[in-house]
């Protein structure tokens, strides 16, 4: 296991302690999935939230979020950026989104998330599909297609030929 992901756990093990069960996204999460390493720049943890994400004032727009920031502290986190909900320790740069704008951004729903355990610690992975929607989602956001270097293309294309083997989709 790679160390964002045991931090993961830990975190993920705090949350449960305030009856989340988060979602881990982003490359952490697709290392868990495709057992590839994807280099993963920081953790991506969604919790449960307001559906209406960025409408709403960021202290407001996650539930249990001064809870969570508790969480954070006693783990030795720093918040550095209240708007993108993050937070840093060691390098380690853990952000927080929420779950329930899956559905709207992604199409993914929220019943469809696969429950996975470690260590006693509940969470929520993406399925190879799910993943697909989330990156293809992304890359047509304009930020993130012009700062992330075509990584979202090439996990798509690598999720696909795992999904379809040669077939074009």
């Amino acid at each position: 296991m790679n160390h964002k992901f045991i931090e993961f756990i830990k975190i993920a093990k705090k949350l449960s302690d305030i009856d989340i069960i988060p979602l881990l996204m982003g490359s952490v999460g697709l290392e868990v999935v495709t057992g590839k390493s994807w280099c993963a720049q920081d953790l991506d943890i969604h919790v449960p939230g307001d559906e209406r994400g960025w409408e709403v004032p960021p202290e407001l727009n996650i539930h249990k979020w001064n809870d969570i920031v508790n969480i954070m502290k006693s783990l030795e986190y720093s918040l550095i950026d209240l708007h993108e909900h993050e937070f840093s320790k060691d390098g380690l740069s853990v952000e927080f989104g929420i779950i329930d704008t899956l559905p709207s951004f992604a199409g993914v729903q929220l019943e469809d998330l696969e429950m996975h355990q470690t260590e006693d610690v509940k969470y929520y992975l993406l399925n190879l599909e799910q993943y697909v929607s989330v990156y293809e989602s992304s890359s047509k956001d304009s930020y993130r297609a012009n700062n992330n270097n075509n990584k979202d293309s090439r996990k798509i294309d690598f999720l696909k030929s795992m999904l379809y083997g040669n077939e074009k989709s």
